[in-house]
């Protein structure tokens, strides 16, 4: 099934609806704060110690840094995630997923706008908005998300799809030319009962992974970033009690974006002919002016 991205996101959410890369806010959030703290990139955490007053972090890079608070916001692989909680936290799903730039827009694909492929298990989105902007999403169930990723991205991705047209061999061309360019990963959650832990706390995915079903990663990120600074500013020193109070005020809504990812697994790969059937006239329905009211207002009182 192609459906036509731009007109079904405009009709759900309105003319406001804007579509924004992920390395381009990392770039504006860079630029925000890079002449007011110091940034080492390919750096990890290797070790945490804390005590009542202070948290001492040694680096991979063999340095060692003492702070008031440490903050992990390293992502679902997060090491300081292993160094604080241990291992098993991370819940993997039946799927993985691809994403990378395309060098040349696909001919097949208008300029200013994106197609989608949803068939059985599987999801392509191409997004054409001029070269050098443009890119590529796939992502498929599979028995073993291990072994696909163990295949690298070029072998795997030309058995899932290497069937489609309409964009796709282009893109998967673009893939062979720099297979290194693309983020490559098993589709997971992350599942903690607690978010900190003394003077350490964990934030965005490396906390909470909602998983890319969600669709509501970066957002609930900054969100999340933004309320631990107020209640950091609120409580003063008592870093354990704004830390209590951040994590009660978040955890709602993460289990909500959680179990919302967990359903649209089946928009994102159908399980059947009859669901991608289903998730096309539900799309398409979504375009009627009757209809495209009650799903804006379904979607504003879901993101109260």
């Amino acid at each position: 099934m192609a459906s036509p991205a731009p007109v079904v996101a405009e009709a759900a959410l309105g003319p406001r609806t804007m579509t924004v890369f992920r390395g381009d806010l990392e770039d504006v959030l860079y630029e925000a704060v890079r002449d007011r703290v110091e940034i080492r990139f390919g750096t990890t955490v290797d070790r945490v110690a804390q005590d009542a007053d202070r948290v001492v972090v040694t680096l991979s890079d063999g340095t060692t840094e003492e702070a008031d608070l440490l903050v992990g916001a390293d992502g679902v692989h997060s090491t300081t995630r292993t160094t604080l909680f241990g291992a098993g936290h991370r819940v993997d799903l039946p799927y993985v997923v691809a994403a990378f730039p395309l060098a040349h827009p696909p001919e097949a694909v208008p300029a200013s706008s994106a197609t989608t492929f949803i068939g059985p298990g599987r999801t392509v989105a191409l997004v054409n908005l001029d070269p050098g902007r443009s890119s590529a999403f796939f992502t498929y169930r599979c028995a073993d998300p291990d072994r696909e990723l163990a295949r690298g991205p070029v072998p795997a991705l030309r058995a899932a799809f290497g069937d489609l047209a309409g964009g796709v061999p282009e893109a998967l061309r673009d893939l062979e030319a720099d297979p290194a360019g693309a983020y490559f990963d098993r589709v997971s959650q992350v599942d903690l009962p607690q978010w900190s832990a003394g003077r350490t706390v964990l934030l965005g995915d490396a906390a909470w992974c909602v998983s890319l079903f969600a669709g509501h990663g970066a957002a609930l990120a900054l969100a999340g970033a933004d309320r631990l600074g107020t209640a950091l500013a609120r409580h003063g020193d008592d870093v354990r009690s704004a830390l209590t109070q951040w994590e009660a005020g978040l955890r709602a809504e993460v289990a909500k974006r959680q179990a919302l990812a967990r359903r649209g697994m089946y928009q994102y790969a159908p399980p059947s002919r009859l669901h991608v059937w289903l998730n096309e006239v539900t799309i398409r329905a979504v375009t009627l002016p009757g209809i495209r009211g009650l799903v804006r207002r379904g979607i504003e009182r879901q993101n109260r």
